[in-house]
């Protein structure tokens, strides 16, 4: 994951007990999403990519509790603009 994120612009969010959340833009792919660390281990992207048109949730960790998805969804949600970029 380390040689990945190397391409990525990142802006903290936003700090909890254990977690930290991340803005993170990433050219390659062409879109723009947050990252969610659980004691700096990646455990959830959630991405929207311009070039596909679609946002996804990636998952790194099993059983991920659902009011910490929902949670995280919202954020996602308020943080990153809805609408898609075109080129």
């Amino acid at each position: 994951m380390r040689d990945r994120c190397a391409q990525y612009e990142k802006t903290p969010l936003m700090e909890l007990k254990n977690h930290r959340i991340i803005i993170a833009s990433d050219v390659q792919r062409d879109g723009i999403g947050i990252e969610i660390y659980e004691n700096d281990k990646l455990i959830i992207e959630i991405f929207r990519s311009d070039s596909e048109r679609e946002r996804t949730i990636r998952t790194f960790k099993q059983n991920i509790p659902i009011n910490f998805m929902e949670e995280y969804i919202a954020i996602f949600k308020k943080e990153i603009p809805w609408e898609f970029i075109d080129d």
